[in-house]
């Protein structure tokens, strides 16, 4: 599986947020409610889409364990963000970036790789105090589709 290591430099967001954990998972509210409200941010940076996960260390032990997910698009500032959307300031580092090809029903195994091959066998490991990402560019993205494309980020530091 390939993959790159790339500095992300801190980020403007903005969208909603929802508590979830892998039983009871929400991603598809979450979007249900956010993308109605896309197109009245007027200051977007791009077409893309970002899906945003802030994780414990223990995430991947329990999947009854809650997370934060966010649904949000990249602005130039802050100004004249609709009420209904939440601000997040991405802090940036350093990322593990995966592309991915597929649609959902198989993105668990690929992130299973991930977590148990890739990033154990690479000089890096997982940094869990910075949110895992994932960035779904504009029109190239259907859930169920197999030729869906998306880039997943995951935060890493070097191993000591």
């Amino acid at each position: 599986m390939n993959f790159e290591i790339v500095s992300v430099a801190p980020k403007k967001l903005v969208g909603k947020s929802l508590s979830m954990s892998f039983v009871v998972n929400k991603t598809g509210q979450l979007w249900a409610g956010f993308m109605p409200l896309v197109k009245k941010v007027q200051n977007r940076i791009g077409g893309e889409r970002i899906s945003l996960q802030i994780y414990s260390d223990d995430f991947m032990q329990d999947p009854t364990l809650q997370f934060t997910k966010w649904a949000l698009v990249e602005v130039v500032n802050f100004d004249a963000i609709p009420n209904e959307l939440e601000q997040y300031n991405l802090t940036g580092g350093l990322y593990a970036v995966f592309p991915y090809k597929g649609n959902v029903i198989e993105a668990p195994v690929f992130f299973e790789k991930i977590f148990s091959e890739c990033i154990p066998a690479s000089n890096y490991k997982l940094d869990n105090s910075r949110p895992h990402f994932e960035i779904i560019p504009e029109g190239k993205y259907d859930p169920m589709n197999p030729d869906s494309e998306e880039d997943i980020y995951i935060p890493v530091k070097l191993k000591e």
